[in-house]
Formats: C-alpha cells, sequence, structure tokens
C-alpha cells in the first residue's frame, strides 16, 4: 500500500531520532570503556595477571556489558526474533572493530614510528573513533534490527481497520513471546 506524505518522518524528526541513537550509543559505549578500563586495572593489580591476559579478560567483559546495554535499553524495541543470529553478529562486528582498532594503532607504532606514550594514547583514540563509527553502522544495520514497518491504517469504516489491529496485536505478542524465549 502507498503512504502518504504526512504519514513519513521530516528529514528533521530523522536527525533528531538518529542524534538521540548516536547519544544512547555514546553512552553505552563510555560505560563499556570504563568497564574496560576498571577491569583491566583490577587484573593487573589486584589478581597480577599478565597484562594480554587482563585486556581479553576486560575487552570480553566490556563486550558482554555493551550487549545487555545495547539490546535492553538503546535497541530495545527493536527485532529480537533472532538472539543466536543477533549475538553472533554482535560478536562478529565487535570482533572487528577490536581489530580496527588494534589495526590503527599498530600501523602508528610499528610503521609510523610514533611509539611515546601520547602518540600511542593518540592512536587508541584514532582507532577506537573509526571503530565506534563502524560499530553504530553496522549494529544498527545488521545486529539490531528494525521491526518491519506495518502497513498504514487503511480508510475508516472499510472494515480491514479491524484486521491490521488484529495483526499488529499479534505482532506484538510474537515479539513478547520471543523476549521470553
Amino acid at each position: 500500500m502507498a503512504t502518504s506524505a504526512a504519514s513519513r518522518p521530516s528529514l528533521t524528526q530523522k536527525l533528531r531520532g538518529l542524534s538521540g541513537e548516536v547519544v544512547k550509543f555514546g553512552i553505552v559505549g563510555l560505560s563499556g570503556v570504563v568497564v574496560n578500563f576498571v577491569v583491566f586495572w583490577v587484573c593487573i593489580n589486584g589478581l597480577h595477571l599478565a597484562s594480554l591476559r587482563s585486556n581479553i579478560a576486560a575487552t570480553l567483559i566490556a563486550i558482554a556489558t555493551n550487549y545487555l546495554g545495547y539490546r535492553y535499553w538503546l535497541y530495545r524495541d527493536r527485532d529480537a526474533a533472532s538472539r543466536k543470529r543477533e549475538i553472533t553478529l554482535f560478536l562478529v562486528f565487535s570482533g572487528i572493530g577490536m581489530l580496527i582498532e588494534t589495526g590503527v594503532l599498530g600501523f602508528s607504532v610499528y610503521v609510523l614510528g610514533l611509539d611515546s606514550h601520547f602518540e600511542q594514547l593518540g592512536a587508541k583514540v584514532a582507532g577506537l573513533a573509526v571503530a565506534t563509527v563502524f560499530r553504530f553502522v553496522s549494529y544498527r544495520t545488521w545486529v539490531f534490527t528494525a521491526l518491519p514497518e506495518t502497513e498504514k491504517e487503511p480508510a475508516a469504516g472499510t472494515g480491514v481497520e479491524l484486521a491490521a489491529q488484529a495483526e499488529l496485536m499479534l505482532a506484538a505478542e510474537e515479539i513478547r513471546y520471543a523476549k521470553a524465549e
């Protein structure tokens, strides 16, 4: 069914919604960075683990907390019908993001010779920025997919609107049951 121009959101409304999504994405991401650094510090200083093991543990815990934030806060209204697919894609794209960060840092240190602490920090921030853009686009596009749009309401009095409302109710119930599983 064709939709009228009045029923579609304006560009301003879309950008406003996207900016809210970017802010929430940033909040979840920053909380993941904090978790990463706290766990790393505890592993190094409290548990006396090697730095590589500490980094792996910290990154895995940060990825897990980020998934919870994205799934249950930022993208809670997105399709959750296939959790196995969602988690697999989340881990794949998180891993690619980690490779992007590490690649930028490795390139700056081993190719460009930028090996002071401040230069490495700058490379880490640059890699994190590139990886964050990649993660944002990939998570919202492929991992936490939007629910399919339903057809717009038909004209009143046609009798079809009751069927459309029933379909919406059934779809909502399916999502609720999928979340319970």
